[in-house]
């Protein structure tokens, strides 16, 4: 099995070195233990938001495949590594060294098992003080908020009727998940955007409880713009689903919506 995990990065020289390498020794062992039947090929591919800092020549030095995208957005990089990685199952975390990549592997290993279509991380469930202010934990419960009153009837099916983190970056799904979610967000939003198309499109779905670390470096998220945003997203979004009703479901990413076609 080849499977990609996919870092958006904007001047992370700190930490993106660290990062590929605990990911890199977590998918080695479990190479050696859980696939050990059957290997997994992990490509590990950054998507470079043109830094300064020398982040892509570090990430390229640690052998991941370096992909510049000069247009600003968190879900505009992610919507560009989707359609350049190449694997069966896709992975995501950020370049700050906050989410456990080093759990990847052993959450691919229980994607297989349990048949799930796409996981998602709960950061919120171990937060800190230290990994996350009490603005952005405030602002968090607000979004969690939000998205129950909006969405509740597509909700209920889940385990606890709700997602208890929407804003969490840390994914592991499969390929074949963009074949049938609609992705029109090149902001913050994506993250929740993701998780409400999963479900929207009856996909298996899974959230586990994760530990959240403390970031290196300053942080790039504008609490109140993106949270405002973010609020707005999911009117907009619950607004466009409504109208799925007379118009039907939009052209999903990987059929046409991405930035080129899947390789």
């Amino acid at each position: 099995m080849r499977a990609t995990l996919v870092i958006p990065t904007l001047n992370e020289a700190v930490s993106i070195g660290p990062v590929i390498r605990q990911f890199r020794a977590a998918a080695e062992e479990s190479n050696r233990t859980l696939f050990r039947d059957d290997p997994v090929d992990w490509e590990v591919l950054v998507v470079d938001g043109a830094s300064t800092d020398g982040t892509g020549a570090l990430a390229a030095a640690e052998g991941a495949r370096v992909v510049v995208e000069r247009r600003r957005g968190y879900g505009r990089a992610y919507k560009t590594g989707f359609a350049e990685a190449r694997g069966e199952v896709l992975a995501t975390a950020d370049g700050d060294g906050t989410y456990p990549v080093a759990r990847i592997p052993e959450l691919v290993r229980r994607l297989e098992d349990e048949k799930i279509d796409f996981l998602t991380g709960d950061r919120i469930a171990y937060v800190t003080r230290r990994s996350m202010t009490t603005e952005h934990r405030i602002g968090n419960w607000v979004l969690n908020l939000f998205l129950r009153v909006l969405y509740h009837r597509f909700l209920k099916g889940l385990p606890g009727g709700t997602i208890a983190d929407t804003q969490s970056g840390f994914w592991v799904f499969r390929r074949a998940v963009l074949d049938r979610v609609h992705l029109s967000e090149d902001g913050m939003a994506l993250s929740e955007e993701l998780k409400i198309e999963a479900v929207l499109r009856g996909l298996r779905f899974l959230e586990v409880p994760i530990e959240y670390g403390e970031r290196a470096g300053p942080p790039k998220l504008q609490s109140w713009r993106d949270g405002i945003h973010n609020l707005m997203f999911l009117a907009e979004k619950r607004l466009a689903v409504a109208r799925e009703t007379r118009q039907g479901p939009p052209t999903p990413f990987g059929r046409g919506t991405g930035p080129g076609p899947a390789p």
